[in-house]
């Protein structure tokens, strides 16, 4: 089985979010990205709480892609420092999970 990632990032707005997401699918280096939105994050910036509306990009992947995906967010996001997470997906089924490494692994 092919070791899969769920790589997740926030965007401050929709546009954005979806310019992310066209990225890594169009680029072949996600099989399918989820936007869910809005949401909302609260968290630690420039020394004080920030609390702002946010749009969470969920990308299913191989570990194998993890740097080009990581790449291509950083390349596209305005934050100074973004959320770039992976998750290991340790079981799928099976047809799941070939058509991700399938589809990540043309070029």
């Amino acid at each position: 089985m092919a070791e899969l990632l769920q790589v997740q990032t926030t965007a401050p707005t929709r546009e954005e979010a979806d310019a992310i997401a066209g990225a890594l699918v169009d680029g072949r280096l996600a099989a399918c990205v989820q936007v869910v939105g809005p949401i909302t994050s609260r968290y630690w910036w420039d020394g004080r709480v920030q609390v702002a509306e946010e749009w969470l990009c969920l990308a299913k992947t191989t570990a194998a892609r993890y740097p080009q995906v990581e790449a291509a967010i950083r390349d596209r996001h305005p934050y100074a420092e973004p959320e770039i997470v992976a998750l290991p997906i340790v079981a799928g089924s099976p047809s799941y999970v070939e058509w991700v490494a399938r589809e990540t692994g043309r070029r």
